[in-house]
C-alpha cells in the first residue's frame, strides 16, 4: 500500500514497504540528501530530521509509522536558509567537515522550538545524541545560544 506523507510541507506518496527506514526514503526515494547515514543505529544523529516538530533518528523510524506526520529536513527548515539557527551556525563558523551539520541543525531547532532561551545544560542534553567527529562543540553551543538570542521561528506543522 502507498504511504502518504507530508515532508517540508508538500504532500508525497511513496510505494515503499512500511518498515523502511525514513532515512532512505528521503534520500533515494524522495532525492533529499540532506539527513546522512552515519550509524545505522540511532546513535549518531547525523540522520536526524524533525517529525511532529521533535527531532528523531531517521534510520531507525520507520516509514509507515510517521504517515501523515509533519516530516521536516534541512532542506526544508528555512526556504531561503535564514532560519536563525542556520544563519548562527555559518556566523559562528561551526562546521569543519560538515558531514553532521544536518542532523545538529535539527535538534538545535527542535531544542529552539521547545526551549526557546535554553541553558548550557538544555543545550548539552538536547544535543547529547548527535556526535561531532571534528570536536566544534563549544562552537554548536555558541550558535545555539546566538539563535536563541535571534529567535526562533514558529515551525510548521
Amino acid at each position: 500500500m502507498p504511504i502518504k506523507l507530508k515532508v517540508n510541507n508538500a504532500a508525497a506518496t511513496v510505494d515503499v514497504p512500511p518498515d523502511t527506514p525514513l532515512l532512505w526514503v528521503l534520500r533515494d526515494v524522495l532525492d533529499l540528501k540532506g539527513a546522512k547515514y552515519g550509524c545505522g543505529m540511532g546513535v549518531c544523529g547525523a540522520c536526524t530530521v524533525l517529525v511532529g516538530g521533535h527531532a528523531v533518528r531517521s534510520c531507525m523510524t520507520h516509514v509507515g509509522s510517521v504517515e501523515g506526520e509533519a516530516i521536516t529536513t534541512i532542506e526544508g527548515l528555512s526556504p531561503d536558509g535564514l532560519h536563525p539557527v542556520q544563519v548562527a551556525w555559518e556566523a559562528i563558523d561551526v562546521p569543519q567537515c560538515g558531514y553532521c551539520q544536518a542532523g545538529q541543525i535539527m535538534s538545535a531547532a527542535a531544542l529552539l522550538a521547545r526551549t526557546p532561551h535554553p541553558t548550557d545544560a538544555d543545550i548539552d542534553t538536547a544535543m547529547s545524541g548527535n556526535v561531532c567527529r571534528c570536536g566544534t562543540y563549544t562552537r554548536i553551543r555558541q550558535a545555539i545560544h546566538e539563535a536563541a538570542e535571534a529567535g526562533t521561528p514558529a515551525r510548521s506543522k
